[in-house]
């Protein structure tokens, strides 16, 4: 059975950030996720996270200056120190927090960059934030997302993430598979993620265009959640969009896996 979990950075937006969690709680939802935690206190997040019995499925690694347009800085040949300080810090929090994952952006490719190294700097990256993960006992995931909203993001395809984990050694890596980013990418959904399910630890969700609920776009979400309970995907699908109206108002595409 499909299980859902709330992406609080762009749900439930009509109430402060700590209030979402009981929001998420009470339009049914048993897990959370967001895209960094680092903006409050483990012990702020860990008692909304009890208080409403709530799993913290996800976060992200420090991705550098967001508020500045960097989304990530895995792939930067020049910012490998403060990468490995971002690792410490999302385990400490991951920790705190019982978050069993984390997800690791690749960022954008600097302009100015020779490409093998920008290749080579990711992979060097993730092979230590997965060993280090791994000891913690935290899976460590990577995301390809699409080059139409973030404009020269290195990891932009499903096969460039399996080519990229193969290439670290690492049985601590795995995709995660935003199917909104991936149909804009790609297409051909469920074919991909069956042949490369054992391969998929996490899997987003938003329609297209537009990035809002399920259907509101073109993409089969009732087909789409069929498919992936028979062929057996066991993890959580984060809803990762942005709400058309209100979250509450929007959410009747999911009654039947918050209610069910």
């Amino acid at each position: 059975m499909v299980q859902l979990a709330a992406n609080l950075t762009m749900m439930f937006n009509e109430v402060d950030f700590l209030d979402r969690f009981e929001a998420a709680a009470k339009a049914g939802f048993k897990g959370v996720e967001y895209l960094f935690p680092y903006d409050f206190t483990a012990e702020e997040l860990s008692a909304r996270l009890k208080d409403n019995g709530l799993t913290q499925v996800l976060h992200n690694l420090p991705a550098g200056d967001w508020g500045a347009g960097e989304r990530g800085i895995a792939c930067h040949p020049d910012r490998v120190e403060e990468f490995k300080a971002g690792v410490d810090k999302a385990i400490a929090y991951a920790t705190a927090l019982d978050c069993k994952q984390v997800n690791c952006l690749a960022g954008i490719a600097p302009a100015d960059a020779d490409a093998d190294l920008v290749r080579k700097t990711f992979v060097e990256n993730l092979k230590f934030a997965a060993d280090k993960l791994k000891a913690a006992g935290i899976r460590l995931l990577i995301e390809p997302i699409n080059t139409r909203d973030i404009p020269g993001f290195f990891l932009c395809g499903t096969q460039q993430a399996l080519d990229i984990i193969a290439e670290t050694g690492s049985d601590n890596i795995a995709v995660q598979y935003d199917i909104y980013h991936m149909q804009i990418m790609e297409g051909d959904l469920a074919p991909t993620m069956q042949k490369h399910l054992a391969s998929i630890d996490h899997i987003q969700l938003a329609d297209n265009p537009g990035r809002n609920e399920p259907g509101t776009g073109e993409i089969n979400y009732p087909f789409l959640f069929g498919f992936l309970d028979k062929i057996g995907y066991q993890g959580w699908i984060g809803c990762e969009y942005k709400p058309a109206t209100t979250t509450v108002e929007g959410l009747g595409w999911a009654d039947a896996y918050l209610k069910g």
